[in-house]
């Protein structure tokens, strides 16, 4: 029996970047950015909702990045780590009418996950009894992640630089594990971006 299939994203940008030394989020991607790539593939996918929290560099970000139909939040305490932004973001879509069946909680640095992918994990989090869909990496499961219900009150009281991981951990029987078969590079540093950037485009 498929659950509800109401799904929103979050993208989170609210972090400082600080190994890149540049704003990470605005790194030239394909005929975007890092950010509006992630932004793209979340409004392309099955997704009911696409919200962005934003806090180190809101300005940058908004003025460098075309938002439509996609809503931003500001995290004024963004300093606080990626966790906090999580529960900020949680607690405005769940401060909205809309229903959703699932939280996914996405990043900006993950430049190969694509439409295709998010709908991967959405399809796996609709049709099955797992109340956590997340992506395989070589020793654990990550982001992106699709949070049940049921995890909705423990995503609102995140409030460490782990985000999501805790959560992740600690219920590991509810977890199922997607293949992302290299997709789930993440780039924290610009000798990794111009690496993956040169490979890819």
């Amino acid at each position: 029996m498929p659950k509800d299939l109401h799904v929103a994203i979050l993208i989170m940008a609210a972090g400082t970047s600080s190994r890149m030394k540049a704003i990470k989020q605005l790194l030239p991607w394909g005929d975007s950015t890092l950010m509006g790539n992630a932004l793209n593939n979340a409004r392309y996918s099955k997704a009911t909702k696409v919200l962005t929290v934003l806090g180190a560099y809101q300005e940058e970000i908004q003025q460098a990045t075309d938002f439509r139909h996609c809503e931003t939040i500001y995290n004024p305490d963004w300093k606080m780590g990626l966790g906090n932004s999580i529960a900020c973001g949680t607690k405005h879509l769940l401060g909205q009418d809309q229903v959703y069946g699932g939280i996914m909680v996405m990043l900006t640095d993950q430049p190969l996950i694509d439409d295709q992918y998010l709908n991967t994990l959405i399809d796996n989090f609709s049709n099955s009894q797992h109340s956590i869909v997340a992506t395989k990496y070589v020793d654990r499961v990550g982001v992106p992640a699709i949070f049940g219900k049921i995890h909705f009150k423990a995503l609102m009281e995140l409030n460490s630089d782990h985000g999501a991981r805790e959560i992740i951990k600690t219920h590991p029987n509810d977890v199922m594990g997607i293949a992302a078969d290299g997709k789930e590079l993440d780039i924290d540093t610009l000798e990794e971006y111009e690496r993956v950037k040169k490979s890819n485009q």
